[in-house]
């Protein structure tokens, strides 16, 4: 019998009416049922979910159903399962939960072109069900834990290479809640790369009809007292203390020890919390809650563990009891700070920092941009108003930042102008809010015109000597005004500046570069490097309109932030009305270069990012060098970013993947 590319697991008790539909979204899989095998475990059920399995098994060869007495956890199941799994990969999936028809596929083939142990795909709520979303927001061919969301989602409900399970000897503690947490830690903090696949729903987490999801049911405290340890002593083994390790940690005390304090903690006798649950917090706050984690966390959390550190039972008890009612207390802003008026703030009996109680950075500033509109002399001005959550708009002072999201610009930095607004919420404490901006484009950076590339909007709002920037909303893309050519240091080519809205609703100024026009003659169709000829872009498209003596001037162009460029022609095939253009990228200076079509005398047209656009490797002088898209940088147009490789890193990862896969 072959072996499978996957093994979908699949713990079930008393699982109906959901799991017909569970084992059905696996058995319709496009990957192809020769391709994968299912293995249902019935958990001792006594509702028919035994019998569902052995009728569905008669008609799929690759389901196989094992039946035990119960066991009370899904962990046990999954590692009964784990034991007789054969393919690559694993995936578990919950008998409540459903997969989207192309999920196994999508993901495999992930795994398989990046090389990495774990793959997320997208998951869904059904019913209400808590799904993650942050990690989901685009998709990632390979990451890791550190600079992803990946860590924030801990569920198993995820592509793990079955190598890295059975090379860790990895399996499930048998606890009721929390017992997949311990897991997915490991298998994360020792994977080779991690994959998200952001672009299809995946995953559907449901809800039971009945609501006796295992999660939904285990939720006294004592269900996750030592999962949660093992987490924080699975991360403590592999990672040396220090600021990585910080990283990962602060997840595990948010989410697994300060959160259930505050909302499980209550439900347990309070003999119970003094001498079981408290001392053994307390021994996780000793061992593993660094002073670098506490200054991270939200107020409340960090007042809960002073007092865990200071040994301070009854005022731990109190603020957890007094805790909604604390939540709406005042504010007290003093010498450019910001306070949370806790009654513990201050009191000098107990002895909590005033850091503990500091808001400042947590204050969210609220803000409007009324109107954008272009002024004589190539000056945008910007209307709206600003404040600062709980600081009154006393002393008020605005200053509009712009900095540069692709090129190594200076910050400029332009004083607003504070008046009077009325209609806010507060119009007594706001009073002050209003603001006017005026961006003098030819002249912004110290003199000059602004430099090439795309440039975001901040706006530093001040009042009584608290600062906080935050970005600056786009008006609207229906109100934001058109592209204006202003004043070069080349008279011959005039800068163009074309304001626009972010796809998180900024406003942007893109500096020498044009965002996508639908009326543009030329339409992308193609972006790739080139199959045979290395470090060379071919764009692809069509003509719509545009003249013959204007098209055969079109040039594919490359240029970076100092004005740097390259050009090629295109080749046109007039039958069709399509165009070809082939750019080398070889030898062109390290740093990021923007991709557009130019026509002499006409304002030039984005090359729009495509995603799946690879890298390109080329040789340059006996060293290597690549090109590749920047994705964080073609919002609006195509920016390549050119560098040497680091040989030593580049060897240093592959002898780890080849020593990780001989030990596998």
């Amino acid at each position: 019998m072959p072996q499978p590319r996957v093994s979908v697991i699949v713990p079930a008790y008393n699982a109906l009416p959901e799991l017909t539909d569970c084992i059905k979204s696996a058995m319709d899989q496009t990957i192809g049922l020769d391709r994968i095998e299912i293995i249902a475990v019935n958990d001792g059920s006594t509702d028919g979910t035994g019998k569902e399995l052995d009728r569905l098994a008669e008609t799929c060869p690759s389901l196989r159903v094992i039946h035990q007495e119960n066991s009370g956890t899904a962990a046990v199941p999954r590692n009964v399962a784990l034991d007789v799994a054969r393919g690559d990969y694993v995936f578990f999936l919950d008998s409540d939960d459903y997969l989207g028809p192309d999920a196994l596929r999508r993901m495999v083939a992930m795994a398989d072109e990046n090389r990495t142990d774990i793959v997320l795909g997208k998951m869904v709520s059904v019913g209400g069900r808590a799904v993650p979303t942050a990690v989901f927001q685009s998709t990632q061919p390979r990451t890791d834990i550190f600079s992803s969301a990946a860590y924030r989602t801990l569920g198993c409900w995820k592509l793990f290479r079955r190598s890295l399970i059975e090379r860790l000897e990895l399996r499930f503690p048998p606890f009721r809640n929390t017992e997949d947490k311990p897991f997915t830690a490991a298998a994360y903090l020792n994977a080779d790369g991690i994959s998200v696949v952001a672009d299809y729903d995946c995953y559907y987490h449901r809800n039971r009809e009945n609501g006796n999801n295992l999660t939904l049911t285990a939720q006294n405290l004592s269900h996750r007292m030592r999962g949660t340890r093992l987490c924080f002593e699975t991360v403590a083994r592999h990672l040396e203390p220090g600021p990585r390790r910080d990283q990962i940690m602060r997840r595990h005390v948010e989410w697994e020890l300060c959160g259930p304090l505050w909302w499980l903690l209550l439900r347990e006798s309070e003999e119970d919390i003094r001498e079981r649950i408290y001392p053994e917090v307390r021994s996780w706050v000793a061992n593993w809650v660094t002073d670098p984690i506490v200054q991270r966390l939200e107020p409340r959390d960090r007042v809960l563990l002073h007092l865990l550190r200071a040994d301070r039972f009854d005022e731990m008890m109190t603020v957890i009891r007094d805790a909604k009612k604390d939540a709406g207390r005042g504010h007290v802003v003093e010498a450019g700070r910001v306070y949370w008026d806790h009654p513990l703030f201050r009191d000098t009996a107990v002895g909590v920092p005033d850091s503990a109680f500091d808001v400042t950075g947590r204050l969210p500033v609220h803000h409007r941009t009324a109107s954008a509109d272009w002024r004589e002399g190539g000056v945008l001005r910007l209307t709206g108003h600003a404040y600062i959550e709980h600081v009154a708009s006393r002393d008020a002072a605005t200053e509009l930042v712009l900095r540069c999201h692709d090129a190594d610009h200076a910050e400029v930095r332009v004083p607003a102008r504070v008046h009077a607004v009325a209609g806010l919420p507060d119009d007594e404490r706001y009073a002050d809010a209003g603001f006017v901006a005026d961006i003098p484009l030819p002249t912004a950076a110290s003199g000059a015109p602004l430099g090439r590339g795309r440039w975001d909007l901040h706006l530093d709002v001040r009042a009584q000597g608290v600062s906080r920037t935050v970005r600056l909303k786009s008006p609207g893309a229906e109100r934001t005004p058109p592209p204006r050519a202003i004043t070069a240091p080349d008279p011959a080519r005039p800068l163009t500046v074309t304001p626009y809205t972010t796809k998180r609703d900024g406003l942007s100024l893109s500096v020498g570069r044009e965002v996508p026009r639908e009326d543009s003659p030329y339409r992308v169709s193609g972006v790739s490097w080139h199959g045979s000829r290395g470090a060379t872009l071919v764009v692809g498209g069509t003509l719509a309109g545009a003249d013959a003596q204007e098209a055969a001037a079109l040039r594919l162009r490359a240029e970076n932030g100092s004005g740097d460029h390259r050009e090629t022609p295109v080749s046109l095939d007039r039958a069709d009305d399509r165009f070809t253009a082939e750019l080398p990228v070889r030898g062109l200076r390290p740093g990021r270069w923007t991709i557009t079509l130019t026509v002499p005398g006409s304002a030039p047209v984005a090359v729009p990012y495509r995603a799946g656009l690879g890298r390109t490797q080329w040789f340059h002088l006996a060293r290597p060098y690549a090109a590749r898209p920047e994705k964080a940088a073609s919002e609006t147009t195509l920016v390549v970013e050119v560098r040497p490789v680091d040989v030593r890193r580049v060897a240093r990862q592959k002898l780890r993947g080849l020593v990780r896969r001989v030990r596998g």
